[in-house]
This record gives structure tokens, C-alpha cells and sequence, in this order.
């Protein structure tokens, strides 16, 4: 798996690239989040349009980096999922905890707007 990394406003998106699974992606992605909340940033937002398959080992590293980010004062928000990650996560039930968003505009918006409340 391949993480790309840039800001937008003051939102840090992470574009994943690759399969998120175990021993192929679930530490790379481990280590990218915990550099970034000890940086101090606190407005992750994972972009998934590019991966194409996550596992358990995988699905259990996104729940992890969403807590671990949550622990921190922050929020960690999911852009693109694929119909077989959305899939996932409603089996899961997963879908309830995250928030979800097709666009990458209205997902770094949303940072602002719950900032607020």
C-alpha cells in the first residue's frame, strides 16, 4: 500500500493507495496516523478510493487509527469507499460509527461544521 499526504485548509488527507490488510498496509497506515496526531493534527481524513480490498486485520486498523485519533481530541472521517468497503462496514455495523463522504469538499467541510457545534 502507498499513502499520499497533503493539506487542505487544515485538514490532513491521507490518499490510500493499495490493499489495506494484514502485514500489506494495516502498519504502514498505523504509523502514518500516530506521526500525525503526535504532530497535532486532529482532522484525518482517509481518502479510499484506491483501495480496492481491506481485511479484517485491515478493518481493524481503521477502527484503531479512529480511536486513537478520537482519544487525541480529534476526528478521523472516511472519503470514496467502494461499494465492497461500504458493504463491509455495514455488516460490521461499522457504517454507524464512521462518517462517510463521496466528496472530498463536503468531507473537509464537515470538519468546520462539527467544530462548531
Amino acid at each position: 500500500m502507498h499513502i499520499d499526504e497533503r493539506t487542505v485548509g487544515d485538514v490532513m488527507v491521507l490518499d490510500l493507495k493499495g490493499k489495506i490488510t494484514l502485514g500489506e498496509g494495516d502498519e504502514l497506515l498505523k504509523d502514518k496516523v500516530n506521526s500525525l496526531v503526535n504532530q497535532g493534527h486532529k482532522k484525518i481524513l482517509l481518502n479510499l478510493g484506491g483501495v480496492p480490498y481491506v481485511d479484517s486485520a485491515g478493518l481493524g486498523e481503521i477502527v484503531r487509527t479512529y480511536t486513537t485519533v478520537s482519544r487525541q481530541g480529534g476526528s478521523l472521517k472516511l472519503l470514496n469507499l467502494t461499494k465492497r468497503i461500504t458493504d463491509l462496514l455495514s455488516i460490521t455495523k461499522l457504517l454507524t460509527v464512521f462518517e462517510t463522504y463521496d466528496s472530498e469538499d463536503d468531507a473537509v467541510k464537515s470538519f468546520s461544521a462539527s467544530a462548531k457545534v
